[in-house]
């Protein structure tokens, strides 16, 4: 029942912030200048900061596993490839297919994570690790799908356009700037420290605002079908896929909580952000983030208490 409820304690407020930003937008205090400036803003911005805050934070390098960054890698670059080559093969809207496939396999590992683990074991354990073994994977892909998906509209990529959008992806310049710091615990100067806490903190606050704002529930709902199908692919098949494996390779308590964090937390609300600046299908996008969001605080808990019931937690 404490899991229950600290899932639902994640997860309101998340719903909260999308319904105050539908209420801004409606109320005219915000418009589509403010969406469209939160989103530049957020992408280029506030996420970075963010993940650059999570990795420097945590004294990766004192506690660094190879063998459970190489099995959340794997397991994340699996995720990824069979997500995008099953998603190929069965959807015919191939206007869908970008914002689809980034949405299944991209979690809230950053957002969500540490404050989750920290919660149950009264420390970060694992997770920053877990972030490093993920996250790149999750924006490099993000990246490469999204750039095939969106702007060439199924069409041959252009291979030099495309690895020049991903060197500069704000969110992978983040991740290999904060390593050095990470790994050799290199501290930034307390000015300069906060002002970097201020700009992570304002990540998500404007990411879901922007969501809540410009999200429109008659077409979300002519998109339900998709939405069903990347919610249960991101909070149940991927767990019950590869949290076995991890089992058998012995990982437990905060390990494991990790990479059940890694699979199967809702779909992180940089999704909407990449979609939307890649022009993709960020309405699609929107969708999954809400229903991942809404029903993550049932299989989180569903998880965690399967995973405690067999004594691996």
């Amino acid at each position: 029942m404490s899991n229950f409820i600290y899932s639902i304690n994640a997860t309101l407020p998340i719903f909260l912030l999308i319904l105050l930003g539908k209420v801004l937008y409606k109320s005219h205090i915000v418009g589509k200048d403010f969406i469209a400036g939160a989103d530049r803003y957020v992408f280029y911005v506030a996420l970075p900061a963010l993940v650059f805050k999570d990795l420097t934070e945590n004294e990766i390098g004192t506690r660094f596993d190879g063998g459970y960054v190489l099995f959340c890698f794997l397991s994340t670059l699996f995720s990824i490839l069979a997500i995008w080559g099953l998603t190929e093969l069965f959807m015919k809207n191939e206007s869908q297919k970008g914002a689809f496939i980034q949405a299944s396999y991209r979690s809230s590992a950053a957002l969500l994570g540490l404050a989750f683990i920290d919660n149950m074991y009264n420390g970060a354990g694992m997770a920053p690790l877990m972030i490093i073994g993920a996250v790149p994977l999750y924006n490099i892909f993000a990246v490469i799908i999204l750039t095939i998906k969106g702007k060439n509209d199924g069409a041959r990529p252009d291979l030099r356009k495309t690895f020049v959008s991903i060197c500069k992806n704000p969110i992978l310049i983040g991740i290999f700037v904060a390593l050095p710091f990470a790994f050799f615990n290199i501290r930034l100067p307390a000015p300069l420290s906060k002002s970097v806490s201020y700009l992570a903190g304002s990540a998500s606050p404007l990411a879901l605002l922007s969501i809540g704002a410009g999200f429109e529930g008659r077409k979300a709902i002519k998109k339900i079908k998709p939405t069903l199908l990347a919610s249960f692919i991101k909070l149940f098949a991927l767990c019950g896929l590869l949290l076995p494996p991890a089992i058998y390779f012995g990982y437990r308590n905060q390990e494991l909580v990790g990479i059940l964090i890694m699979l199967g937390s809702p779909s992180t609300v940089s999704c909407y952000i990449m979609a939307k600046n890649t022009k993709n299908d960020d309405i699609l996008t929107s969708s999954i983030i809400v229903l991942t969001t809404l029903l993550s605080s049932v299989s989180l808990t569903m998880w965690i208490y399967i995973l405690r019931s067999i004594g691996y937690l």
